[in-house]
């Protein structure tokens, strides 16, 4: 029937509602739901007149106005509201209908959720969507998991409504199950990495230069114009050129500096922990955001210790600024060489074969992280899927090889004056660390066996041994 909905939203929150708007301006005859139902009024009142929208009070009438097979994007909050919406869909649907969270779920609750569904002869598509309200009405990039077939349905309205760059949507479909929202997941915690070590040049800048948030903003623009050039580096300047109206002051100096953080940054430390990826930088990114929130820590530290930082001594304003640029260029590939990595794992985990190539390109535009060097990236594995590291790429090992003594200066100086920059030293570590001809984790293996007889293995010859510690101090196979 004609005036049967193409698809479905329920939950018109900010985002939801945004989402909806974006598919009634493409064309689409959207089926809405909320809730309060005041909300569904709401939205056909103030934006009817941008595209179809078919309103229900009950959940009910809105699966019944739907076109089959149904398509129905959930918009709520993740965890137990998504499940009761999802327990309200499930007998009200029919074999090949499909379910859709676009909403920011862990992915194994995605992968829960998939098993359920599929047994009931429903399709359930975790999808990552990232861009903010902006990027919901704009155009965002789109991260789809769940079945192929599912994407023969969904895939066409999602590369329509999403972001595109060079003609090209930003939207592909990423594996089964919960590659979509662990794709997603990752970005979030790439987003991390980007903004604490944006902080930190702010900080180092402030610090180094003595200079207002104005001048630094400026500092940022500047930026802005070459291989930085990036979503959050273009609305750093904007955040640090705004007044506040109240007092007249830098905005960024009245507001408390204590970050936030919705879970996902956690979330991807815990997952690569589990898979045993190193994201050093996402996890000290996600690690400083908790240190800043630990509002009596820091009070009790401040008392204990003071808050004296020593002045970084600058002989060339402009030899520090591009010192300060090129630690956070190459800490930056170090964050996405890391993300990329737990992509790898994951996919490898689960059995989601996802294209890396392909996923930079989606992130391109609509996304937070949308950057030009997003670019690079994409060329670099279209020359090698298997590479085993971002960073030994030619043009990301060239990069970083040029900044290297940049970063050093910049690392030690923070050290020296008791600067905090745990993502750009930590970023610095792990270079160090991956490039290095030995370890010391030798000595680790040494402790393990000794205390636990966990044995190790030579360097000189194939097996596996232990030392009888306590006894004759004699090696053995093990």
């Amino acid at each position: 029937m004609s005036d049967l909905a193409q698809i479905g939203v329920t939950g018109l929150a900010v985002m939801g509602r945004n989402l909806a708007r974006n598919l009634a301006r493409n064309g689409y005859t959207v089926a809405v739901h909320n809730r309060s139902h005041e909300r569904t009024r709401r939205l056909v009142d103030e934006f009817g007149h941008e595209g179809t929208f078919v309103p229900s009070e009950s959940m009910a009438d809105f699966v019944a106005s739907l076109a089959r097979p149904r398509a129905v994007i959930i918009m709520v909050k993740a965890g137990g509201p998504t499940d009761a919406v999802i327990d309200e869909l499930v007998p009200l649907m029919e074999e090949g209908d499909i379910i859709i969270d676009a909403g920011n779920a862990h992915f194994a609750d995605t992968r829960r959720r998939e098993q359920s569904l599929r047994e009931h002869g429903l399709h359930f598509v975790g999808t990552g969507v990232s861009g903010g309200e902006e990027g919901a009405l704009l155009g965002p990039s789109i991260m789809p998991g769940g079945s192929p077939e599912s994407y023969q349905k969904l895939g066409p309205i999602f590369e329509k409504i999403s972001a595109k760059v060079d003609g090209t949507p930003c939207c592909i479909h990423i594996g089964p199950d919960g590659a979509g929202h662990f794709v997603k997941m990752v970005h979030n915690g790439i987003e991390y990495a980007d903004m604490q070590l944006i902080a930190e040049a702010y900080d180092l800048l402030r610090a180094g230069l003595g200079a207002t948030p104005a001048e630094i903003a400026d500092i940022f623009r500047t930026w802005n114009t070459g291989d930085l050039e990036s979503f959050l580096i273009e609305i750093t300047a904007d955040v640090l050129s705004q007044i506040d109206g109240d007092t007249g002051q830098a905005f960024v100096d009245i507001v408390l500096d204590q970050a936030e953080q919705k879970g996902t940054g956690r979330w991807t430390v815990q997952s690569a922990l589990d898979l045993g990826v190193p994201i050093t930088g996402i996890a000290e990114a996600t690690f400083a955001r908790s240190l800043s929130g630990h509002a009596d820590q820091r009070s009790a530290a401040r008392d204990a210790f003071g808050t004296d930082v020593s002045a970084l001594t600058i002989a060339d304003r402009d030899q520090f600024i591009e010192d300060v640029r090129a630690a956070l260029y190459a800490s930056k590939i170090v964050a996405y060489a890391q993300g990329f990595d737990h992509i790898q794992a994951g996919s490898e985990e689960f059995g989601w074969n996802i294209d890396r190539g392909a996923v930079s390109t989606i992130w391109r535009g609509g996304c937070i992280i949308r950057a030009r060097f997003l670019n690079r990236i994409r060329e670099a594995y279209d020359e090698n899927q298997d590479l085993k590291s971002l960073m030994v790429a030619p043009y990301f090992a060239d990069a970083v090889n040029a900044g290297v003594p940049a970063w050093r200066r910049v690392v030690a100086a923070a050290a020296a004056a008791g600067i905090p920059t745990p993502a750009f030293s930590s970023s610095l570590s792990y270079f160090d660390g991956l490039r290095a001809s030995r370890l010391p984790a030798s000595l680790i293996q040494g402790l393990r066996d000794n205390f636990g007889a966990h044995t190790y293995k030579r360097t000189d010859r194939e097996g596996t041994f232990h030392v009888e510690w306590a006894g004759d101090k004699k090696e053995h196979s093990a």
